[in-house]
Order: structure tokens, then sequence, then C-alpha cells
């Protein structure tokens, strides 16, 4: 049976210790099944210690091996603390204050912020989408001049920002995309791949949009003439994601570079995404797309 939380006192009556930890993750991920992670055909032998054993390979594993978990130091009880932190918060938590919580190095808390939100990118928010979707785009940096003398940007305005390309499916999903720029030619395609034909889309007036009227119902708000809504079609809900993710980026994290950006834009998508879900089901939903492996080394490698 799955436990049930809704606060971190009770996630911590859920798992007490480490092996109430290792075996939610086991459910989680084998469900009773065990696989091999370094062939899914063999056969597989228990062995003590919570490892098992490859019969094809020879080689033994554990639970956390091909996951985000692998080769940590630090006990799943605090991995299971600050995923629920992390994923609950609608701004997040900075490494520092993460850190003073779980009784981590700063460093340590920053690693594992980004192992998670390795995690928050899940597949099932890249479907196609259908249904009234607005469409826009926003722009993501600090002040120039508040960056180090080495981190200083030559021109003003968006030329010294990240540009985020959004689509926000009413009653449904947002995604975003980090894009090198904001013309039609770089849109349109992203557009075209992500929205159902014939999908009714509600734009500003930018020009990147012209011509989705060939594909789509087309709606546009004119925002230099001091429209925003008109009867059903606005982009307030993307607009607000936007804000959210901004008040985000700058209250809490103060900084995101243009490296790691899309990581952070996953991050706040996955709450948005997932903001009808009780918190145990959001920590469980992320706790069991944790396969795959970010390394240190991978993360901050130019």
């Amino acid at each position: 049976m799955i436990p049930t939380f809704s606060s971190i006192f009770d996630l911590l009556k859920a798992f007490p210790d480490e092996q109430s930890c290792i075996d939610h993750l086991e459910n989680l991920r084998w469900a009773g099944n065990v696989v091999s992670p370094f062939d899914e055909t063999s056969k597989i032998y228990k062995c003590a210690g919570n490892k098992y054993k490859c019969k094809n390979t020879g080689k033994y594993f554990n639970v956390k091996v091909g996951t985000i978990f692998e080769d940590t130091k630090i006990p799943l009880q605090k991995w299971f603390m600050a995923l629920f932190v992390f994923s609950s918060h609608k701004k997040g938590i900075s490494s520092h204050q993460l850190a003073k919580d779980i009784t981590v190095t700063q460093k340590s808390a920053w690693f594992m912020l980004h192992r998670l939100r390795y995690a928050f990118e899940h597949p099932e928010f890249k479907e196609v989408m259908g249904n009234p979707t607005e469409i826009d785009e926003t722009y993501v940096a600090g002040k120039n001049k508040n960056r180090h003398y080495d981190k200083k940007v030559e021109g003003t305005g968006i030329a010294n920002k990240t540009i985020v390309f959004g689509m926000l499916e009413r009653e449904g999903n947002v995604q975003t995309k980090i894009v090198p720029a904001n013309d039609g030619k770089t849109l349109k395609p992203i557009i075209r791949q992500g929205l159902i034909e014939g999908t009714t889309i509600i734009t500003d007036t930018a020009g990147a949009y012209k011509d989705l009227s060939l594909t789509f119902h087309h709606e546009v708000v004119n925002h230099g003439r001091g429209e925003y809504v008109r009867g059903e079609f606005h982009t307030n809900s993307i607009e607000g994601f936007w804000s959210q993710l901004k008040r985000g980026i700058y209250g809490i994290y103060h900084h995101a570079s243009p490296k790691h950006l899309q990581s952070y834009c996953n991050e706040f998508a996955l709450r948005y995404n997932t903001r009808k879900d009780t918190t145990c089901n959001r920590f469980n939903f992320v706790l069991s797309n944790s396969e795959g492996r970010l390394t240190y080394k991978n993360l901050i490698n130019d």
C-alpha cells in the first residue's frame, strides 16, 4: 500500500527510516517486478542489503542505479524531504534554504535541486495540444548593471535577455521552450508540431504569428490598442504563468543562467501542470519519473 501524506510531519511518519524510502522507491519503479538496468531481459537474483544481481551480466545493482539518485551519498530520506518541499512550494526553494532545512552543504543542495529538475521534465507534458491554446513569449534575465564585470553583455533591452516561448492549453498543460529568436521561422515550426491542426489559438499581434490562420483558428488580441480581452479570447493565463515563473526566479533563485533556464522552466511548468493534484500525488508522480542520470560533470560542463 502506498502511504499518503500532506505535510512534512506526515512525510516523516510515512518514511521514518532509509528502508521505508527504499521500499517505496522500489514499489514505484518496479511494482514487484525487478528489472535489471543492464539487461532488461535478464533473470534477477535478490541479494542482501537491498541489492540485486543481473544474471546475464553478472553485475549487482540497487533501486537507485539508473536514476537521479545513483551514487548519491545523501540518504533517501533527505532526498524525499527535498522533493516534498521543492515540489509543493509554488515558487520553489533556494539551495541555501534547502541546505539548512535538510543539513547538507549548499553545493550538495544545488546539485540535488538540479537532479530533481531533471526528473521534472516529464514526457507526459509534451503531448500534442488541442482546445483553445494561448501562445506567447517572454524574456528572462537580470539587469545588465547588476551582473559581474565579466558577465556583462553588449546592447540593451531584449538583447540581454533569454527568450522563453510558451503554449498553454486552456484547462490543460503548459509547455515552455528556450528559443534563439522570436521570429516566425523559429516559432511557427514549434507551434505546428505541438498543436492539432484546426486548434483555436490566441496570440498578441507579434509578427511571428502572422499567417497561422492558414493552419489554425487564429484569434489575435491587440495589446497595443488596449485590447486584452475579447469575449473568451485573451492571453491572461499564460501571462499569469510567466509572472509566476519570474517571481520564482527573481524572488527565490535571484538568477538563472541561460544554460540552466530550461530546467527552471520545466520546474515551474510541472508545478502548473500538476496544480490539481494532491501534494502526495505530485510527489509520487515526480518520483516515478526519476530514471535517468545527471552527473555533476555534465551539469557544469559548458
